[in-house]
């Protein structure tokens, strides 16, 4: 009996230590200010300004293409109210004089329409691998941070409550990207080149043509 006791009681002495030894690892935190890491490094800046330059030519080209066709929407819509007002031949030939300007004009307006979604399609595929390019130079560059602070977890500024300032390596995240990355490509996605078929081998001729 006092064998089992004691086996019990060196078991609870035991199990605290093998339990704890168990537990994870306790958090070693760093913070950093991701917004401002994307909006005052050297790249971020120039892809902003490149950025803004070209959705500002994206709208101007839009209105240069809108306008004309506004215009001539408007004079087709006064024609053909004027071709109502007719009888007779004189209708029939005002709304025979139209129908190929309605043509016309449904043509441009699809080739703008095709244009611009292009244009825009661009714009938006570009703005994404700059975004791409940015995060694959900081992935490293968080890593080398967090293990020179001996952390093993680094935290956006976008996802606390608060931290103390101690705990904030946003300017040395933000001083390694201007060395790493000091531009990224202001050019929208790479296109990958479609899958090869594989060739079919020629089939081998049975004897007896068969």
């Amino acid at each position: 009996m006092k064998t089992k006791l004691l086996l019990a009681a060196t078991v609870a002495a035991i199990l605290p230590t093998s339990a704890m030894a168990q537990r994870a690892a306790p958090a070693a935190i760093v913070v950093v200010d991701t917004d401002r890491v994307l909006r005052e490094c050297g790249a971020c800046v120039a892809a902003t300004a490149a950025l803004q330059a070209q959705q500002t030519s994206n709208q101007a080209r839009q209105q240069a293409l809108v306008g004309p066709l506004q215009t001539e929407q408007q004079s087709i819509e006064q024609a053909a109210q004027a071709a109502q007002a007719l009888t007779g031949a004189a209708r029939t030939n005002a709304e025979n004089a139209i129908r190929p300007r309605v043509q016309a004009f449904q043509q441009r307006e699809q080739t703008a329409r095709q244009e611009l979604g292009t244009l825009q399609q661009n714009f938006e595929s570009t703005r994404l691998h700059v975004s791409i390019q940015l995060n694959r130079a900081l992935e490293p560059i968080y890593t080398a941070v967090m293990n020179a602070r001996g952390a093993n977890l680094v935290v956006s500024t976008d996802a606390r409550l608060a931290h103390a300032p101690a705990l904030d390596v946003t300017n040395e995240v933000l001083a390694q990207l201007n060395r790493s990355t000091p531009a990224v490509s202001i050019t929208p996605m790479p296109q990958q080149a479609p899958a090869t078929a594989a060739p079919v081998p020629p089939a081998t001729p049975r004897p007896g043509g068969r």
